[in-house]
Parts: C-alpha cells; sequence; structure tokens
C-alpha cells in the first residue's frame, strides 16, 4: 500500500513536501516514483528512486525537486521553486522488478497510491 500527504496550496517560488508511506509488500519492491496528472492531461513521470539510491528526473524539476527514501520505509518529494504548472494530483508509484530499469512510463509501475493535490497559484 502507497499512501501520499503532504499536498496543498504554495505560492510561485514556494516549497512543499510531500510524502509516501510505504506498506506491506510494497516494501521490498525495486523502486518508486512520484508521477503527477493535471486535470486533462496525461499522467507525467516526474522522478523515480531506486532501493540503492539510483535517481531519475524528469528536466522540468531537475534542480527543483529532490527524492528520497527513510530508513522507516517513507518517500519523500522535497519540491523547491514552484511553478503555477507543477500543479497537479501528485502519485507515487511502485515497481516490483529491477528489469526496466527506472522506468518513467506508468504502465510499468503496479502499485499505486491515490495522490495528493498541490496548487501553485498566487
Amino acid at each position: 500500500l502507497l499512501v501520499e500527504s503532504g499536498g496543498g496550496w504554495a505560492q510561485p517560488g514556494g516549497s512543499l513536501t510531500l510524502s509516501c508511506a510505504l506498506s506491506g509488500r510494497v516494501r521490498a519492491h525495486y523502486a518508486y516514483a512520484w508521477f503527477r496528472q493535471a486535470a486533462g492531461k496525461e499522467r507525467e513521470f516526474v522522478t523515480a528512486i531506486t532501493r540503492s539510491g539510483t535517481i531519475r528526473a524528469t528536466d522540468s524539476v531537475k534542480g527543483r525537486f529532490t527524492i528520497s527514501r527513510d530508513n522507516k520505509n517513507t518517500v519523500y518529494l522535497q519540491m523547491n521553486s514552484l511553478k503555477p504548472e507543477d500543479s497537479a494530483v501528485y502519485l507515487c508509484a511502485s515497481v516490483f522488478s529491477a528489469t526496466f530499469g527506472l522506468p518513467i512510463s506508468p504502465n510499468f509501475y503496479s502499485d499505486w497510491g491515490r495522490g495528493t493535490q498541490v496548487t501553485v497559484s498566487s
């Protein structure tokens, strides 16, 4: 099970930290990712991290967003320098196998949280 929290409203240039609590079998999965989906748009890869700490991020968030995982089964997404175009529902996902590396397609991820809304506006 993956459960997101920490969404909300921020001003442009502000920061938010999202959390994804892991429980059950997903704690042993290979990698964890954050996706986002804005209204009327397709689900978009944001960033991902493997259990060993390898990270992949989409270009639009590099230098602004940081993914991490602690030893208490939580994955975080630190979001700085937020922009209005970052507004979306943010979803946490996990992939069981290392076969495909850190995929950016949501089709490779087997388990999903319900998402948390992030709104960036002045």
